[in-house]
C-alpha cells in the first residue's frame, strides 16, 4: 500500500493549484477583511498626535530619534528617493504574493505555519491601532515629507485611502510581515543567493519605512 503524504510534503499536478488557489484564496479573503477592519480602527487626531509625541520622547531618550537626519541622507536624490518607494510599495504585498505562492506549492507546512503567524500578528495589531492610534512621522513632524505621496500613485492603488488608517504607524506591518516572509525564505531554500534574499528583503522594508516617513524607528 502507497504510504501517506508527510505532513507539509509538497503537492504535485492538479492537487497543488487546486490546494495553492484554496489557500490563497483564504488568505486573499483575510487580507480584505483586515484592510476593512483597520479602516474602522481609526483613533482621534489629537489621541494619535498625542502618543505619536511619547513614541518621539522615548526614542530621544533612546538615543535613537534620528528619522529626520536618515531622511535628509536621500532627498537630493530622486533615484535614492524612488528606490525607496519602490521597496516600500513593491517590497510588501506584491513581494508577499510572490512567495506565498512559492511556499504553498513547495512548503506547504511552513506556509501555514507563517500564515498562522500573519493572522496572530495581523489581530493583535488591530487591537494596537484601536487602542494605541500612532500618527507616522510623515504627519507628525512638518520637517519629514511623505515621499510616497508626493512621488508614488501605484500606492493608492494597492492600498486604497478608504482601507488605510492612517495613524497605525505602530506596530509596522511592512516590516513585520516582510521579516516572517523572509524567514521563511531562509528556511526553505537551498541556495546562499535566495536566503540572502530572505536577509535583505526585511533589512531593506525597515530601512524604507523610515525614510519615507511612514513609520519610526522604534517600530
Amino acid at each position: 500500500m502507497e504510504g501517506e503524504r508527510a505532513a507539509g510534503a509538497p503537492r504535485t499536478g492538479k492537487g497543488a493549484v487546486i490546494a495553492a488557489g484554496r489557500e490563497l484564496g483564504l488568505m486573499f479573503i483575510a487580507v480584505l477583511a483586515y484592510f476593512a477592519i483597520r479602516g474602522l480602527t481609526q483613533g482621534a487626531t489629537a489621541d494619535a498626535l498625542r502618543n505619536a509625541s511619547r513614541v518621539v520622547e522615548l526614542e530621544q531618550l533612546l538615543g535613537i530619534h534620528i528619522e529626520d537626519r536618515l531622511q535628509a541622507l536621500i532627498l537630493h536624490s530622486h533615484a535614492l528617493v524612488t528606490l525607496a518607494n519602490w521597496v516600500y510599495i513593491w517590497g510588501h504585498w506584491p513581494f508577499i504574493a510572490i512567495v506565498a505562492a512559492w511556499l504553498v506549492l513547495g512548503h506547504p507546512g511552513e506556509y501555514r505555519a507563517i500564515r498562522n503567524a500573519f493572522l496572530l500578528s495581523g489581530s493583535a495589531g488591530l487591537i494596537i491601532f484601536a487602542l494605541f492610534p500612532v500618527a507616522p512621522p510623515r504627519l507628525f513632524d512638518p520637517n519629514l515629507i511623505d515621499t510616497v505621496a508626493e512621488h508614488s500613485r501605484s500606492y493608492r492603488v494597492l492600498q486604497p485611502p478608504a482601507l488605510v488608517n492612517q495613524y497605525a504607524a505602530m506596530p509596522s506591518f511592512h516590516f513585520g510581515w516582510n521579516l516572517l516572509i523572509g524567514l521563511g525564505i531562509i528556511r526553505c531554500s537551498r541556495r546562499a543567493w535566495v536566503k540572502a534574499i530572505g536577509v535583505a528583503a526585511p533589512a531593506a522594508m525597515g530601512l524604507a519605512t523610515v525614510l519615507t516617513a511612514n513609520h519610526y524607528i522604534l517600530d
